[in-house]
C-alpha cells in the first residue's frame, strides 16, 4: 500500500469512527432534547459516515497505475466519490429545511441544556478534523479526501448555529420571550443552507472535472514559464491541461526550428516533459506535439 492511500484510509477510518459517534450523539440527544437543530446535524453527520465508507471503498481504485481499459489512470474515481457525496448532501439538506420550515408552523417547545453542549463539542470535533483532514487532502492533492475534509467544514459551522438555536429557545422561555422560542427551527434551517452551500461547491467542481474543464490560468501561466526556459522552444502554439483526480493531465503543442532531427525533437519533448514533472508533482502525464518553426513565421 502507496503512503498516499495509506493516509487516505488513516483520514477516512477517523472520519468514520469521529462522525459514527457523534451521529449517535446528535440523533439520540437532539430527539430526547427536543432540539431540531440538533436532530438535523445528527442526520449530516449520519451522511458523513456514509461519505467516509465509500472513499474507504475507492481510495484504492483511484491509485491504481493506468491499464489497457483506463490508458489515463483511474483518478476520476474520486471524483465521482466528490459528486455522489455532493448528491448526498443536496438531498440531506432539501430534507433539513423542510421540517426546519414545518416546524415553524407548530407549537414549540425549548430543548434541554444537554443538546447544547452536544453541540458545542461537535463544533470543536469537527475544527480538529477538518484542519487535520485539508491538511492531508492538500499535501497528497486528493479530491477524496478534499470531500471529507469538505463535510468536517459544513458541520463546523452547522454545530455552533445549533448551538446558538438551542440557547435562544432555551432564553426565550426562561424570559418568556415567544419567537425566540423558535430559534432551535430557524437555527436547522441555517444548516440546512449550510449544507446546501458545500453540497454545491463540491458538485460544481466535480463537474468541471468530469467535463474537462481546464486547470486555473495562473497555474497555465506557471507551466508555460517553465516550458519557456528551453532555447529551443520558438513557440507554444496551444497548452491545455485537466485534472484526473488527483493529478494533472497536460497537452502541449509547441514549435522548433523546422532542421531539428528527429532525435533533437525527442530528446527535447522528453527535457520539456521532465522539467514540468519535477517542478509538479501533481503532473501525471505530459503529451508533447512539435510543429516546425521557420524564420518567417516571426
Amino acid at each position: 500500500m502507496g503512503m498516499r492511500e495509506a493516509l487516505a484510509k488513516k483520514v477516512a477510518w477517523i472520519s468514520v469512527i469521529s462522525n459514527l459517534i457523534l451521529t449517535l450523539g446528535k440523533i439520540i440527544i437532539g430527539s430526547y432534547g427536543n432540539s431540531e437543530a440538533v436532530f438535523a446535524d445528527g442526520i449530516h453527520s449520519a451522511a458523513d459516515v456514509f461519505a467516509s465508507v465509500i472513499v474507504l471503498l475507492v481510495i484504492k481504485i483511484s491509485d491504481k497505475p493506468a491499464d489497457k481499459e483506463h490508458p489515463y489512470g483511474h483518478g476520476k474515481a474520486e471524483v465521482i466519490v466528490s459528486e455522489i457525496i455532493g448528491f448526498l448532501l443536496l438531498l440531506v439538506a432539501i430534507y433539513v429545511a423542510y421540517e426546519g420550515i414545518s416546524g415553524l408552523f407548530h407549537t414549540v417547545e425549548s430543548p434541554s441544556f444537554l443538546a447544547m453542549w452536544v453541540a458545542l463539542f461537535s463544533f470543536i470535533t469537527k475544527i480538529i478534523l477538518y484542519r487535520s483532514s485539508l491538511r492531508v487532502a492538500n499535501q497528497n492533492n486528493s479530491k477524496a479526501i478534499e470531500a471529507i475534509a469538505f463535510d468536517h467544514k459544513a458541520d463546523i459551522v452547522a454545530s455552533i448555529a445549533a448551538a446558538i438555536g438551542v440557547l435562544l429557545s432555551i432564553i426565550g422561555e426562561r424570559l418568556d420571550i415567544p419567537f425566540l422560542l423558535y430559534g432551535d427551527r430557524v437555527a436547522s434551517i441555517f444548516v440546512a443552507y449550510l449544507i446546501f452551500k458545500i453540497a454545491k461547491e463540491m458538485l460544481t467542481e466535480a463537474f468541471d472535472i468530469l467535463l474537462e474543464r481546464n486547470i486555473k490560468t495562473e497555474t497555465i501561466e506557471e507551466y508555460v514559464a517553465i516550458i519557456k526556459q528551453s532555447p529551443d522552444v520558438k513557440r507554444i502554439d496551444r497548452i491545455r491541461a485537466r485534472e484526473h483526480g488527483h493529478y494533472v493531465l497536460v497537452d502541449l503543442r509547441i514549435a522548433i526550428d523546422h532542421d531539428k532531427t528527429i532525435k533533437q525533437g525527442h530528446d527535447l519533448a522528453k527535457s520539456i516533459k521532465k522539467n514540468l514533472i519535477d517542478k509538479n508533482d501533481n503532473i501525471r502525464e505530459v503529451l508533447i506535439h512539435l510543429n516546425p518553426y521557420f524564420s518567417e513565421d516571426k
